[in-house]
């Protein structure tokens, strides 16, 4: 197959349904090859039965792609690691990684028990460290042995990491701190070959499909605005060879709009020169305030 992503093997965590499944047949049309990953859990983490998995893979096959499924838990070191050897097994390589996967478990903070912010965090933000762990060691290993790869990551934040969201601690901490792991993972292994960078989509899934239903419901006719067809365009551009020199970035992707954001930059400073007084300090921190841009507004405030 031919396309910006020909040849390459592209992991897709979280894949079965939604972004992922959006994501996994876009790099299949690209003419990438496929490790389609996803538990196959509810929207709140506990275990479905069947493989939605599985039923990507072949809807890939069947379309003339390869795919194969993974099934495992990429929140655990074996289950990531297994992931990254069933690409290399399957097909040789590994060129992209995109990290996916996700649920939700909604409370708000007084009512958001230990266990919930445990399953959350650990599926969001250790689900993208161990796979992005495990990946970058090989091409570590490839470009110290004179293999520079062409390697890509995208990962997976949100409007709620940006400016959280009434409601979801846990995820607005856990995507939050993707963004943190974005930006780390692009310094440190930028002289491996590999760039990483991540997306904030605005889309309909399990996940969003209930909380904002009114938004997220699709139109009688046109423009599905909605869809999670619309973000996946931009994860192949990232994902594929086309997007040289780009890391260390943050998109919105919503719709038809793509929003490249700025993160967080100096704004108004004052310095004293010597130390405040506690009185000095807020005077001062009232004064900057006045002068500082107002910050977005929390989703569902």
């Amino acid at each position: 197959m031919s396309g910006i992503c020909a040849g390459r093997v592209v992991v897709v965590t979280g894949a079965g349904r939604g972004l992922g499944r959006a994501h996994a047949l876009a790099f299949a049309a690209e003419g990438a090859r496929l490790v389609v990953n996803d538990l196959g859990v509810g929207l709140d983490g506990t275990p479905r039965s069947g493989s939605p998995a599985a039923r990507v893979a072949e809807e890939i096959r069947a379309a003339g792609g390869e795919a194969v499924a993974h099934g495992g838990d990429i929140a655990t070191g074996e289950g990531a690691a297994a992931l990254v050897r069933t690409a290399l097994e399957t097909y040789g390589r590994l060129d992209t990684l995109v990290n996916n996967a996700g649920f939700l478990r909604d409370r708000m903070l007084v009512n958001l028990d230990e266990d919930d912010w445990d399953a959350v965090v650990r599926v969001h933000l250790k689900g993208h460290f161990l796979p992005l762990k495990h990946a970058a060691a090989h091409w570590r290993g490839e470009a110290k042995a004179g293999r520079t790869p062409v390697a890509r990551v995208v990962n997976t934040s949100s409007g709620a990491g940006l400016l959280g969201s009434v409601g979801q601690a846990n995820y607005s901490a856990a995507k939050a701190g993707i963004l943190a792991l974005t930006l780390v993972a692009a310094a440190e292994l930028g002289r491996y070959g590999v760039q990483v960078n991540a997306v904030a989509p605005a889309a309909r899934t399990r996940m969003t499909e209930r909380t904002f239903a009114g938004a997220m419901a699709a139109p009688a006719s046109g423009f599905d605005a909605m869809a999670p067809q619309n973000v996946s365009p931009l994860v192949v551009w990232l994902g594929s060879p086309a997007s040289a020199e780009v890391t260390g970035r943050v998109f919105e992707a919503e719709a038809g709009r793509i929003t490249v954001m700025e993160g967080w930059r100096p704004g108004p400073t004052a310095d004293k020169e010597a130390r405040w007084t506690a009185a000095e300090a807020g005077e001062a921190a009232l004064g900057l305030l006045a002068q500082a841009e107002p910050p977005g507004a929390v989703y569902g405030a």
